[in-house]
């Protein structure tokens, strides 16, 4: 069949009339095609496939578009890449790859459109609208890629062993399309990376990462922790996660299945929010129960300090990862440490000091903090789950009407150092410490309002208890 609709862009017949001009077939292929047939809205990135020198193909459409855009080469690779009208476009040469055991990264030759085919990950990915203007937009699929799409399936062109194990870094592209797109893995394809699950240790954290962030940044992120976990990889990547998992029983007491809560809060976080660090902290905000995990027949199961230790190991994973050690990390860290705040707060009667000091604590941070927390609650208990919501409310009420009141946010002392040690003649000194942080337990317990001369008169009060004289 045809499909002119797909190549409606008018950068399709200008790369048409370039292949024509050196005489070789051009054809888009990969993940433009495949969304085409999803009707996944517009795509931002082409690529073209050349029987012959992509390179060479990139240079002829620069030169026939208008201003002439630049070119960019990566010799190493045999591509090319030119930006038009918003769209990155990336031309390569048909090719056919050999891999060895220790690398993803293969010995490539010139080859046929049916190589190059041959080499794609996944049969939907395979599939090729042909550029020239004989047979323009016609399809070629080898693999029934479309009768795939249809179908919802996730499927390898080749053997999956050998197509696994040539690039690990396709079981995690098959089980994150799995996710983005709601599809089923094939059986023999899905078993195939349990086969394969320790050849991902070959790949780069970077690459790894970058997977697992489409995964997360997805519309159900459990389906791809899921098949991570159920495939063995994920103990390669998270082994934190993997050791949530599991229900322990002593004396008739058990505890949740923290890993299955975890992704019932990733889910739910997913509802409400695209922000993709706060669903990291969704899913790392219970990583510090694995190690805090004690049992006594007093008490029972206990998690004593679990997000002290959590907020610790995020540290240690984003490190291993090689993800950001800025603010992205930070912000997901506090996020785990003060996990369990607002749930505290909402089990109690919702006090003034209360909130101030969680506004105080959180900072710009506490709208992200009580969106994470009400994501936390998984109960099944249809009263309990109304009773914690309806506290939230009353949570998100009372931090506003502080926040107006009390201006705590990014607190900043009425009072300054400068101004205490001017009024006592003090040079830096522990006093000092002692009298701002008298001044700001006051505001936060709502002694005092947060103001300058109350602040001042306190001090003044904080000073004498010190045995230091004001000079007024």
């Amino acid at each position: 069949m045809n499909y002119k609709k797909a190549l409606s862009h008018n950068i399709f017949p200008v790369i048409s009339k370039a292949a024509e001009q050196l005489g070789i077939d051009a054809y888009v292929i990969g993940g433009f095609v495949r969304d085409f047939f999803l009707e996944r809205g517009s795509h931002k990135d082409i690529d073209v496939v050349a029987i012959g020198s992509g390179i060479s193909l990139a240079k002829k459409v620069a030169s026939l578009l208008p201003n002439t855009p630049k070119v960019q080469i990566f010799k190493t690779y045999g591509t090319a890449m030119l930006r038009y009208d918003d769209i990155e476009i990336e031309f390569v040469g048909a090719r056919k790859e050999s891999y060895s055991e220790d690398s993803r990264n293969p010995v490539v030759e010139n080859g046929s459109l049916e190589d190059d085919q041959n080499r794609r990950d996944f049969t939907i990915n395979a599939l090729a609208l042909k550029l020239n203007s004989n047979g323009f937009a016609d399809l070629l699929d080898p693999f029934n890629g479309i009768g795939d799409l249809e179908n919802k399936i996730i499927r390898t062109p080749l053997n999956p062993d050998i197509t696994y194990s040539d690039d690990p870094l396709r079981m995690m592209r098959a089980i994150r399309f799995a996710t983005q797109l709601n599809f089923k893995i094939e059986k023999e394809s899905l078993n195939a990376i349990s086969r394969n699950s320790e050849r991902i240790k070959i790949i780069t954290k970077e690459r790894i990462v970058v997977e697992l962030n489409k995964i997360l940044e997805s519309p159900v992120p459990s389906i791809g922790f899921l098949l991570l976990e159920k495939t063995g990889l994920l103990k390669h990547i998270l082994p934190e996660l993997c050791d949530l998992k599991g229900i322990d029983e002593v004396e008739g007491q058990k505890h949740k299945d923290n890993f299955y809560h975890t992704l019932e809060v990733v889910d739910n976080i997913a509802l409400t929010t695209d922000n993709l660090w706060l669903r990291w902290a969704a899913l790392l905000h219970d990583i510090g129960k694995a190690p805090t995990k004690k049992f006594s027949k007093r008490v029972g199961w206990t998690f004593h300090g679990h997000e002290f230790e959590g907020s610790k190991m995020v540290y240690t994973l984003f490190k291993k990862l090689k993800m950001p050690l800025n603010d992205k990390m930070k912000f997901v860290q506090k996020m785990v440490f003060m996990s369990s705040r607002p749930i505290v707060l909402a089990q109690d009667k919702v006090t003034d000091s209360a909130v101030r000091r969680l506004v105080f604590d959180a900072g710009d941070y506490v709208e992200d903090l009580m969106t994470l927390c009400e994501a936390d609650i998984t109960t099944k208990n249809s009263k309990k789950f109304q009773k914690y919501h309806n506290n939230f409310k009353i949570v998100r009420e009372k931090i506003i009407e502080v926040e107006e009141r009390d201006h705590v946010r990014n607190f900043q002392p009425p009072v300054s150092g400068e101004e205490i040690m001017k009024t006592f003649n003090l040079k830096p000194s522990k006093e000092i410490g002692i009298i701002k942080d008298a001044i700001k337990e006051a505001i936060l317990e709502g002694d005092i309002p947060n103001e300058h001369d109350a602040a001042f008169n306190l001090m003044l009060e904080k000073g004498k208890q010190l045995g230091l004289n004001a000079i007024l």
